[in-house]
């Protein structure tokens, strides 16, 4: 998106770039270069300058604007390998083909491999009905394990496309993979030997993926439909009936979907019925896998391969915008969201992720508005309630967050121990509305529903040690959180307070050097360590960490007991002291450890 703060930030990126670039064609040593054509250095440095702009735009997660700037600097080095490199990618990632095809066009003609460029070639060739290229393409792919995943089942469905199915299901064969890989290789088997009639092969297929693992949505539906489509409705229904066992929170809208077939025994087709669609598929499960476990930018890849063969892949297009927002590029994943075609079972949770995108974006009236639509709609459906619960606490509008946490507890099982985050949430918006009776009552019913959750341990454990009550069992609660989450800060420092508050002051240290070290950047936890430091006489590294709380942006309301602190120290009480003998003494009081951001984005609010 180029508005006018993107332009701000391009402006910015070139200066400093063109400043790193002076810095360098200025440098002294020119004792060999004096009659060197000034024309020359300037195309060096307008090289270097675009160059160095379109690290900080990509560093930045801005694909479009790197694009460009490694597009500039192309201009007058045509040739530059590293160049033409960069440059495909960022065009890649943004899925503008016209200016990617030529790219890879260009690199693949250096003789080196550069896989992402053959197999962008060979979706290419694929579409234009040259089977024969296609293959020799992403067999130019294979050069590293990853690799010859991808190319092999590309093979397949580009072999499957020429009319050789039996060629096709020999490419698939891969003995020396391991078993995540083999676990791929299956699952298009399958759906290969579906396409190609070859009942039997693909049945053997299925169950072996199945076996591997049964919570996957798409290899669980794939498997279903294959066996509803033969009119083995008792196997489908198995299948549909674990996945769901086995799934955690509501059940995927798209698998409630399929039980409802099943259970009309309706004929269904096959997840994948065509070539082309079996090609999208090999793009989408790698790439959405791969941005899943951190590698966004080469998933992001793989999912626009994937939409590039079929551009309305709706799963692709989700996962691709789930890829943008974990760079927080929200308005990219709202476009992204904008191409899912209306309609498919999936319309309320891409609508309620438009609605964490837009309150991201600070336009939470939109959001707002998109929500309570949903809830007209269908107002025993939880989720639009409990998206504005999060966005409700996460904004600190704790009165309207206890409303709709409230109206989301209406339409659910209460005694269902997952929903034990509602009554979590809930509780924690009562205690920052200072009602804690209401807050300690849901935060009891979360426990008692999810004994060994460790939000929950903390949360109580840490309230009553902070009120001065329950000390013992609050600090039993807050031990066994730590046990199950030992390397979460807010936790550790948790225990760390709760000595603390009890007198255990070296006990006190010990954790919350802990909680500092796991978590630098928190206002909280550095406030606290500092005056466990004081009370055990290590004043100086008090102060130094009361320093490095004002410095992390704690919350207004604390900025002055901290700088009270910071001038005057703690006196016996832990308050700090009071001035030329007043009686005013300023409370130190905690802010409770907390996980969520003012997006409200689920798994920060409801765990």
């Amino acid at each position: 998106m180029r508005g006018p703060s993107g332009r701000l930030l391009s402006v910015g990126l070139v200066a400093i770039a063109l400043t790193v670039a002076g810095f360098f064609s200025e440098a002294p040593a020119r004792s060999q270069d004096q009659d060197q054509d000034p024309g020359q250095d300037e195309i060096s440095t307008s090289i270097l300058g675009n160059y160095l702009a379109g690290r900080f735009a990509r560093a930045a997660q801005d694909t479009e604007e790197a694009a460009d700037f490694y597009g500039r600097a192309l201009e007058r080095d045509p040739n530059n390998e590293i160049l033409l490199e960069q440059a495909f990618q960022m065009e890649t990632m943004s899925g503008d083909w016209p200016k990617a095809i030529p790219l890879a066009e260009q690199l693949a003609s250096t003789g080196d491999s550069h896989r992402m460029s053959q197999f962008l070639l060979g979706v290419t060739a694929f579409k234009a009905g040259d089977y024969k290229k296609a293959e020799e393409r992403f067999t130019a792919a294979s050069e590293n394990p990853i690799g010859e995943l991808t190319s092999a089942i590309a093979i397949g469905w580009t072999r499957l496309a020429a009319g050789d199915a039996d060629g096709a299901l020999k490419s698939l064969d891969l003995p020396k993979q391991p078993d995540w890989a083999q676990f791929y290789l299956r699952y298009h088997r399958a759906l290969i030997a579906d396409i190609a009639g070859r009942k039997a092969d693909a049945r053997a297929a299925y169950d072996k993926v199945f076996r591997q693992d049964s919570r996957t949505l798409r290899t669980s539906l794939a498997y279903a439909q294959s066996a509803a489509h033969y009119g083995d409705f008792k196997t489908a229904r198995q299948i549909i009936s674990k996945q769901l066992a086995k799934s955690q929170g509501d059940p995927h809208p798209l698998a409630k979907e399929m039980l409802a077939r099943i259970k009309a025994k309706e004929k269904t087709p096959f997840l994948i019925s065509t070539p082309t669609e079996g090609l999208a598929e090999v793009f989408y499960g790698l790439g959405e896998a791969l941005a899943g476990e951190g590698g966004v930018s080469l998933g992001t890849i793989y999912l626009q391969l994937a939409l590039d063969a079929k551009p309305d892949h709706i799963f692709a297009l989700a996962a691709l915008a789930n890829a943008q927002e974990a760079v927080k590029r929200y308005d990219e994943a709202l476009k992204t969201y904008d191409r899912i075609p209306a309609g498919t079972p999936l319309q309320s949770a891409i609508d309620i992720r438009r609605a964490f995108d837009l309150n991201s974006l600070d336009k939470t009236d939109e959001a707002k508005a998109v929500l309570v639509k949903l809830t007209e709609e269908n107002p025993k459906d939880v989720r639009p309630y409990e998206a504005l619960g999060n966005i409700m606490r996460a904004r600190k509008d704790y009165a309207s967050a206890v409303t709709y946490f409230t109206k989301a507890l209406s339409v659910i099982d209460k005694s269902d121990p997952r929903n034990w985050g509602y009554y979590y949430a809930r509780g924690t918006s009562y205690e920052r509305l200072k009602n804690w009776p209401a807050a300690e009552a849901d935060l009891k019913r979360a426990l008692t529903l999810a004994p060994d959750q460790p939000l929950v341990l903390n949360y109580l454990g840490y309230s009553w040690v902070d009120q001065g009550k329950n000390l013992k069992e609050g600090t039993r609660l807050i031990e066994k959180a730590v046990q199950l989450k030992p390397d979460d800060g807010y936790i550790v420092d948790s225990l760390g307070w709760a000595h603390y508050k009890q007198g255990n002051f070296k006990e006190a240290v010990r954790y919350l050097e802990r909680a500092v070290e796991i978590k630098p950047e928190d206002p909280t936890l550095n406030d606290h360590l500092g005056d466990a430091f004081w009370k055990v006489g290590r004043e100086r590294e008090a102060r130094f960490q009361w320093s490095q709380a004002l410095s992390l942006s704690p919350e207004p309301e604390d900025v002055d007991k901290i700088k009270a602190k910071l001038e005057r120290g703690l006196d016996a009480k832990g308050e700090a002291k009071a001035t030329n003998g007043s009686s005013r003494q300023v409370q130190t009081e905690a802010l409770r450890p907390r996980t969520e951001n003012k997006t409200g984005t689920p798994g920060r609010a409801v765990e």
